[in-house]
């Protein structure tokens, strides 16, 4: 089975920049689709963005031309690129593989928190 490991979170202030990562172990996830998710607390999880196998793009409206993701297939990772950060944006973020046969894998998850 896939796993997933997520990576780059932390403290930042209002309008700066984090880089998520998410590394697979497991499988490969070139052929997969990929997505970023955040959850609030108590808020439900909500998704980010997603880029599928071909490499289109989505995003949320709360973080379209902000956030940018992005996968290295050879690398296995996937990225999630935060710029102009806002304490809106601090949430617990998880990666999620979909895989041919739709089930879907998550990492544990990585704290991000935007305050000043």
């Amino acid at each position: 089975q896939v796993q997933l490991v997520e990576s780059g979170g932390g403290l930042v202030q209002p309008g700066g920049s984090l880089r998520l990562s998410c590394a697979a172990s497991g499988s490969i996830l070139s052929m997969y689709h990929m997505g970023w998710y955040r959850q609030a607390p108590g808020q439900q999880r909500e998704l980010v963005a997603v880029i599928l196998n071909g490499g289109r793009t989505n995003y949320a409206d709360s973080v379209r031309d902000r956030f940018t993701i992005s996968r290295d297939n050879a690398k296995n990772t996937v990225y999630l690129q935060m710029n102009s950060l806002k304490p809106e944006d601090t949430a617990v973020y998880y990666c999620k593989a979909r895989s041919f046969s739709s089930i879907d894998y998550w990492g544990q998850g990585t704290q991000v928190t935007v305050s000043s």
